[in-house]
C-alpha cells in the first residue's frame, strides 16, 4: 500500500462525510488512502452514487488512481498523480444526491489554487440528509469567505427530491491572504435574519403559508426577519421548504425543512423555526452543522483558530479525527457553561 493511509469507514458516524472530507485532504496534500467499511454505518452500505461522482470528480482534480469507484462498493483506493490542477469542470450526480456536498468535497483543494476553476453541478439541490444550495450560499460560504477563499455560487436550476436535476455554477478564484487568527468564540451582535420560503409545482398558498407562519414565529421570538424571500422554485421535481439563515458579527448559523406528502405547511415552518432558535438561544457562533463543515477549510488554511458550537456532534467528532490522518494537529474540545469550544493553537497545511 505504500505511503497510503488506512481509514476505517466505520469509525465515528460512519457515513459519507469521513468518504468526503478523505477526498478533499487526499486531492490537497498529494496523500493517497485506502477505505475500509465505507458508509458500514447506514441502511445501504458502501457508496451510493452521490459518492461515486464524488470520488470521480476529486480524482479528475488530480489525474488519481482509482479502484472501487462503484455503487455498493465498501473499499476505495484513492491515490493522487499530480497536485490539483484548476480549470473548467462538469459533474452530474445522475440522481438527486446532493450538489453542495459535491462542492464541499472540491472546494479546499481548488480554493487554495493560484488559477481560477470553474464547476457545473447537476443533481439535487434542495434534498434530504445534506445542506441546501441556500444554506450553502448564506451560512457556509460566508464563512469559508471570511478564512480568504474567494467563491461564488450561482442557482441556475433547483433539483428537488427524489427528481433532482438541479444546476450550481461556482466560480473559485485564488484565495486572499488567511487572517492571522480565527476567533470564532464571541458571536456577538445578530446583525441579519434571512428567511426562504420555496415551493415547486405545488399550489403558491402553500409556500405563502410557510413565510406566514415562520415569520409570526421568529417575531413572537424576538428575531423578526430582515429579508423574506417567498418564491416559485422551477426545477423538474415537486418539493418545498423552508430555510433562515442568521448572520452575526462574527458567526453563522441557519436552519432547513423540508416539506414532503402530508406535511402540513404550517409543520415544515415550525421545524425551520425551532432548529434555528435552538442555535440561537444557545449564545454559539456556528451552529452544529457548520462546526463540521468549516473543519477541513480551517486545518486547510493553516492557522490557528477557535469557535463555539452549541454541542458535540458525531459529525464533528468524527471529521476531527480523519483529518488528522492527513494533517497532524492538535485539535483540543471543551465543554464551556452551554457551548463547546474547539480549537487548535498551531495548525499548519
Amino acid at each position: 500500500m505504500g505511503n497510503e493511509v488506512l481509514i476505517d469507514g466505520a469509525q465515528g458516524e460512519g457515513g459519507g462525510q469521513i468518504l468526503r472530507a478523505a477526498l478533499s485532504l487526499a486531492v490537497h496534500t498529494g496523500r493517497g488512502f485506502r477505505m475500509i467499511h465505507i458508509r458500514a454505518r447506514r441502511p445501504q452500505p458502501g457508496l451510493r452514487p452521490q459518492q461515486v461522482t464524488a470520488v470521480r470528480a476529486a480524482a479528475a482534480l488530480c489525474d488519481a488512481r482509482v479502484e472501487g469507484d462503484e455503487v455498493g462498493s465498501t473499499q476505495l483506493t484513492f491515490v493522487p498523480n499530480h497536485a490539483p490542477r484548476a480549470g473548467s469542470y462538469r459533474f452530474d450526480v445522475g440522481t438527486a444526491g446532493s450538489t453542495s456536498l459535491i462542492l464541499e468535497t472540491l472546494l479546499p483543494p481548488l480554493a487554495e489554487l493560484d488559477a481560477p476553476s470553474w464547476l457545473t453541478l447537476t443533481g439535487g439541490t434542495h434534498v434530504p440528509w445534506s445542506p441546501p444550495y441556500h444554506y450553502i450560499e448564506r451560512v457556509f460560504l460566508p464563512a469559508v469567505r471570511a478564512l480568504g477563499w474567494n467563491v461564488e455560487t450561482r442557482l441556475k436550476r433547483w433539483g428537488w427530491y427524489p427528481r433532482g436535476g438541479g444546476r450550481v455554477h461556482v466560480s473559485v478564484r485564488p484565495p486572499r491572504r488567511p487572517p492571522s487568527h480565527v476567533d470564532w468564540s464571541e458571536r456577538g451582535e445578530l446583525r441579519h435574519v434571512w428567511l426562504l420560503s420555496a415551493s415547486s409545482h405545488l399550489p403558491a398558498h402553500i409556500r405563502q403559508r410557510q413565510a406566514k407562519r415562520a415569520k409570526q414565529r421568529l417575531r413572537e421570538a424576538g428575531v423578526p426577519p430582515d429579508e423574506v424571500v417567498v418564491v416559485d422554485a422551477p426545477g423538474p421535481g415537486v418539493g418545498t421548504c423552508v430555510v433562515i439563515a442568521a448572520t452575526y458579527e462574527n458567526g453563522w448559523g441557519g436552519s432547513v425543512s423540508l416539506g414532503k406528502k402530508g406535511k402540513p405547511a404550517e409543520q415544515v415552518a415550525e421545524e425551520a423555526v425551532a432548529d434555528f432558535l435552538a442555535f440561537h438561544r444557545s449564545g454559539a457562533a456556528l451552529d452544529v452543522h457548520l462546526a463540521d463543515q468549516v473543519i477541513v477549510p480551517l486545518l486547510v488554511r493553516g492557522v490557528s483558530w477557535r469557535f463555539s458550537t452549541p454541542r458535540l456532534t458525531n459529525h464533528l467528532r468524527t471529521v476531527i479525527w480523519l483529518t488528522g490522518h492527513f494533517l497532524p494537529h492538535n485539535v483540543t474540545i471543551a465543554q464551556e457553561e452551554a457551548q463547546v469550544i474547539v480549537q487548535c493553537s498551531n495548525s499548519s497545511s
